[in-house]
């Protein structure tokens, strides 16, 4: 195993330096198991930031179910195979009636760009509401979604499309716990905003927002936000996109 200088000196001369590191000593991680991640020096991490599979790491019926599956097939959806349709029919029983289509992709930021790329082509409009510090991916078309991107380091600010709502938190945003109802003020934020749209005679694409704000800091919304938000989007025909559920 290669010593932890040495990973550091052929991660800067081959690994872009786009892909940046955490911590201002860099753990030098070896392996996984259920919520632990151990260094090379044997300590063991509480998992609670990377993107933490939901039943753990290296789950062993994971790994077998992985481990059947490439020694018999791996390939694409364009060939029929019954793993994808009963996969299918089982997820969406476990789903409220009108979810009961799917789209199978390799990652969240793969998934969001295509909902944008579908909630667009439904409405001929790109114009979307987002919330302040939310992150969506790391696709051309979801960072541009992403305030936590284009808002941050090496960001080029907001295309014109994309309108920001301020984060809707209870505790320091600019409504909070004891300023009534705040989840509809908030909400109110975003009618605004389709108010604008419509006197400038454009239509709403999507409103995409996190169920708990991540990269924003872990924020809860006021309860009802969401749903209020979402339904005056739906109002004016566009999309409610429900990103991290």
């Amino acid at each position: 195993m290669l010593s932890t200088e040495n990973i550091k000196k052929l991660r800067c001369q081959y690994i872009g330096p786009s892909l940046s590191l955490s911590y201002h000593e860099p753990l030098h991680i070896v392996k996984g198991k259920g919520q632990y991640l151990y260094g090379s020096d044997g300590r063991q991490y509480l998992d609670a930031v990377n993107n933490i599979s939901h039943v753990g790491h290296c789950h062993p019926r994971v790994l077998a179910a992985l481990e059947e599956q490439n020694r018999l097939l791996n390939t694409n959806t364009r060939y029929l195979h019954d793993n994808i349709v009963t996969y299918a029919e089982e997820l969406t029983n476990k789903l409220p009636a009108k979810l009961d289509v799917c789209y199978f992709t390799n990652s969240g930021s793969e998934s969001n760009d295509l909902a944008l790329c579908m909630a667009r082509n439904y409405t001929g409009s790109n114009q979307t509401i987002v919330i302040a510090g939310a992150y969506h991916g790391h696709t051309k078309a979801t960072i541009e979604v992403s305030p936590y991107k284009f808002d941050g380091p090496g960001g080029a600010g907001s295309p014109d499309f994309v309108h920001q709502i301020p984060m809707p938190d209870p505790y320091r945003g600019k409504y909070r716990s004891n300023d009534g109802d705040i989840a509809l003020k908030y909400a109110d934020c975003v009618q605004q905003i389709l108010d604008v749209l419509h006197d400038d005679n454009k239509q709403v694409s999507a409103f995409i927002a996190e169920a708990i704000l991540g990269c924003g800091g872990q924020i809860f919304f006021p309860e009802g936000f969401l749903a209020a938000a979402s339904t005056k989007v739906q109002q004016t025909g566009g999309l409610y996109i429900a990103d991290e559920v």
